[in-house]
């Protein structure tokens, strides 16, 4: 009787986790295989090496978080407000998406390729939040701004740990959205 064999997806599942946990040099061949309960000879059938690998785990993310929740929120209808915070929860899942963008975003501060990558990631959000914005601001530079402080806000939401008083972060971050991604009272 045959073995099944592992699928690719599975080796390049188990290596974001892994990355998201450890980050790109605990994605080893054998430390996968062993959480995969397989042998490290399968993996060569899909992958000529740990960089192909690399690769493969990249393109996932970029899929995920980028064109999957593009797709998403293109398909949905509802204020620019709801668009971009739909946006933001799908790309910065905390049971997924995020720790694995996170190691992402520490990797590429040693990697120039990664790092690449990330810019290439970042300028395709930060165009969805242009949009969002331009949708209620003529000014290009105002649109530019408060999409910058958007995407600071997403992304800086994840390091900056303060009290906040009597306040829920949530309350204070949904306020934050509310001030950078709609209209300004006249």
């Amino acid at each position: 009787m045959a073995v099944a064999r592992t699928p690719r997806q599975k080796w390049v599942d188990e290596g974001l986790r892994v990355l998201a946990v450890g980050g790109p040099d605990a994605v080893r061949v054998e430390v996968l295989a062993k959480a995969l309960g397989v042998t490290k000879g399968g993996f060569y059938g899909y992958f000529a090496d740990r960089s192909a690998l690399l690769e493969a785990m990249l393109d996932t993310w970029e899929r995920e978080s980028v064109d999957d929740v593009l797709t998403q929120v293109e398909n949905e209808d509802g204020a620019p407000v709801e668009v971009a915070q739909r946006a933001r929860r799908l790309t910065f899942s905390e049971d997924r998406l995020l720790p694995i963008d996170l190691a992402i975003r520490d990797w590429a501060r040693r990697d120039e390729a990664v790092a690449t990558r990330l810019a290439r990631v970042d300028n395709r959000r930060i165009a969805l939040l242009r949009t969002v914005i331009g949708s209620f601001c003529d000014d290009p530079v105002e649109v530019e701004a408060r999409s910058m402080l958007a995407f600071c806000a997403a992304i800086g939401s994840q390091f900056i740990h303060v009290d906040h008083g009597e306040l829920a972060v949530q309350e204070v971050f949904a306020r934050a959205a509310e001030l950078l991604l709609t209209p300004p009272a006249h």
